[in-house]
């Protein structure tokens, strides 16, 4: 049984030394290590950014870049649900814009923001690929097809629910 529990940050940045360490002198694998970084933090925090310029030698200018770049690096916390909203052209075509709109009036945030008390994040990706099924939102790992706005405040009441 896979645990639930978070690991501390001091038990994260032990395991960030040994991943730095297996890349030690390739700069070329600065993408996979941000991502590693990403899915263990949750995000790519500014100190951590730093201690990957000194220990790989690569300037924290383009280290900033890269994060800055991929929409997939984050430089703030995600929340506990991460709502993603596809605006590919099936989904923008069906409405997915005011979906959008929606849920920014829902939850009071814009697209790339955390709510405050960590529960929501806001994303825009290009495309979910079920261009068939759109508007397509994904919810951490899970689709929600054919979107309209009128499910949106019970989506979100569904997921406030289900963290009690």
């Amino acid at each position: 049984m896979e645990s639930t529990v978070k690991k501390c940050r001091c038990d994260l940045d032990a395991e960030l030394e040994k991943v730095i360490a297996r890349h030690e002198g390739k700069k070329d694998d600065l993408i996979e290590v941000l991502y590693w970084v990403q899915e263990n933090y949750g995000y790519i925090p500014k100190d951590v950014q730093l201690i990957i310029s000194e220990k790989m030698d690569i300037p924290f200018s383009k280290i900033s870049g890269v994060v800055t770049f991929y929409h997939l690096f984050s430089l703030k916390p995600k929340g506990k649900y991460e709502i993603s909203l596809c605006r590919g052209t099936a989904c923008h075509v069906r409405g997915a814009s005011r979906v959008l709109e929606r849920f920014e009036k829902e939850l009071g945030i814009k697209t790339h923001d955390t709510t405050n008390d960590n529960m929501f994040s806001l994303e825009v990706v290009r495309c979910l690929g079920a261009c068939g099924l759109a508007p397509v939102v994904k919810i951490n790992k899970e689709s929600r097809v054919r979107m309209k706005t009128d499910l949106v405040p019970g989506i979100i009441n569904e997921l406030k629910n289900a963290a009690k």
